[in-house]
Formats: C-alpha cells, structure tokens, sequence
C-alpha cells in the first residue's frame, strides 16, 4: 500500500477514487513515563518517553487507516494529514485520514 502526503504519486494515474479513510488510536500516559518525563523537564532536553508514545500512536493510526483502504480495494492513500487532541487530562487521540484510491501506471 503506498501511503503519502501529496495530492499525487509519481509515475501513477489515479482512476478511481474510493473516498476518506481514517485509523486512531488514544492513548494515555503511563505514570513511571511521566515520573521520568517530569525529571528531564528540570534539565531540559527531548522527552524520549513521550516521543517513543507518540511514534507508537502514529503508526497505530496509520496501520488502522491502510486497513480501511484495504477493505475498499485501494492501491494507495493520498494526501495523509495527523491531528491529535485532548481526550481528557492524560489521554490524547491520534488520528490518520486521507483519501483512498486505485492507481494505475502512467503512460
């Protein structure tokens, strides 16, 4: 499944397009991450425990939305945006969406 950005893909003509897919994820914080977490902001630097929670949260999102594309036949996911928001204090969701289409080699 190709997955990108952009509103096109080099060397493929999109010839059907199959509509908006989406994957989330939420997730929570864990407490000994945030305990870590709180110590690195005394001396500043990257927070790696939210980083690596974040990473994991994407790729959750995207392997959720690439199914949905899945479902309806598509060969690949054009212009894939993020968003994230607040669910409650602790918890954020993650969401992946783009378009789903059916490609074929440009002639």
């Amino acid at each position: 499944m190709i997955v990108v950005t952009t509103e096109t893909i080099s060397n493929k003509k999109i010839t059907e397009t199959l509509g908006l897919v989406r994957g989330n994820t939420i997730r929570a914080r864990h407490v000994g991450r945030d305990i870590l977490a709180g110590l690195r902001t005394l001396v500043g630097g990257e927070i790696h425990e939210y980083a690596k929670l974040l990473a994991e949260s994407r790729e959750q999102a995207i392997d959720r939305m690439v199914e949905q594309a899945r479902e309806l036949g598509a060969d690949a996911v054009v212009s894939v945006r993020f968003t994230t928001s607040v669910i409650i204090g602790g918890a954020a969701e993650m969401l992946a969406f783009g378009t789903a289409v059916k490609l074929q080699d440009a002639e």
